[in-house]
């Protein structure tokens, strides 16, 4: 399974901002799907994970209201639609796939990773 993150750049607070995780090399509707981040100089953080359905997701709470996490399976891709951005927000986010039908919180769940797309978000 190949991963390939897109979407990240530089904003304002209060912005909003959508990333997109194209995913290729297996059937996309057998895996979950998640987002991560880790911000400068701290370890890697669960964001967001959908289930393979896409109609189970769950949130990291310093995330929860502002952002959703959604597939297309027709575009083999999962989104992170991220909204009234703050600047602890700032970090390198991750795509990652799991085989399976439930979502996952934890990194060590994941078998795919894609490689990262850094947002920035200015005060």
């Amino acid at each position: 399974v190949q991963l390939q993150a897109s979407g990240g750049g530089l904003v304002q607070a209060g912005d909003s901002l959508r990333l997109s995780c194209a995913v290729s090399g297996r059937t996309f509707s057998d895996y979950a799907m998640g987002w991560f981040r880790q911000p400068p100089g701290k370890e890697r953080e669960f964001v967001a994970s959908i289930n393979w359905g896409g109609r189970s997701t769950d949130f990291a709470d310093s995330v929860k209201g502002r952002f959703t996490i959604s597939r297309d399976t027709a575009k083999n891709t999962v989104y992170l639609q991220m909204n009234n951005l703050r600047p602890e927000d700032t970090a390198v986010y991750y795509c990652a796939a799991v085989y399976g039908f439930g979502y996952k919180v934890h990194e060590y769940e994941y078998d795919y990773w894609g490689q990262g797309t850094l947002v920035t978000v200015s005060s």
